[in-house]
C-alpha cells in the first residue's frame, strides 16, 4: 500500500517538479561523470592543478546528485538512476575523443552553464507550487555552479 503524501503541494505540482528535478539530476550526474573523466585523463603542464581541481568538483557533484535524488523521492516519485534514463533526460551532450586540458576546462564551463539553465528553467514552477525546499536546493546549486563556471572560465583567459 502506498501512503498518501500530504505536504501542501498538489500531486500534479509534485509530479511536474519531480520531472524537472529529474532533468536537473541527469544534467548534474552527466557533469559529474564528465568531470571525473577529465580528472582521470587530463595531461600537460597544468596536470597537477587541474587534476586536484577536477577531483574537488566531482566530489562536490557526487554529494549534490544524492541531495537532488532524495528531493525527488521526498516528493513521492522515483529518481532516475541509470545511464539510459540519464542519457534521455540530460541536456549535456557527450564529448568523445581526446581533449586538451583547456578544451576540458571549456567543456566543463559549458556543462556547468547547462546545469544552471536547467535549474533556472524549473525554478518558477517550484516557486509557483510554494515548494520552498526545492527552491532552496536550486538556489544552493545555482550558487555552486555559477561560481565553478566563473572559476573555470577564468582559466581560459589569457
Amino acid at each position: 500500500m502506498k501512503a498518501k503524501i500530504d505536504i501542501g503541494i498538489s500531486e500534479k505540482h509534485r509530479e511536474e517538479i519531480s520531472k524537472g528535478l529529474s532533468h536537473f539530476l541527469a544534467d548534474s550526474y552527466t557533469l559529474y561523470l564528465r568531470t571525473h573523466n577529465f580528472h582521470w585523463n587530463v595531461t600537460g603542464p597544468m596536470f597537477q592543478t587541474l587534476h586536484l581541481m577536477f577531483e574537488g568538483q566531482y566530489n562536490e557533484l557526487a554529494l549534490a546528485v544524492d541531495v537532488i535524488a532524495e528531493r525527488i523521492r521526498a516528493l513521492g516519485f522515483k529518481a532516475p538512476a541509470s545511464y539510459q534514463e540519464f542519457s534521455k533526460l540530460t541536456s549535456i551532450k557527450e564529448q568523445l575523443g581526446d581533449l586538451s586540458a583547456m578544451q576540458m576546462v571549456a567543456e566543463l564551463v559549458h556543462g556547468h552553464e547547462q546545469v544552471i539553465k536547467t535549474a533556472r528553467g524549473i525554478f518558477s514552477m517550484v516557486t509557483e507550487a510554494n515548494d520552498q525546499p526545492s527552491a532552496d536546493l536550486i538556489i544552493q546549486r545555482l550558487r555552486v555552479h555559477e561560481k565553478t563556471a566563473w572559476m573555470l572560465r577564468s582559466m581560459l583567459e589569457s
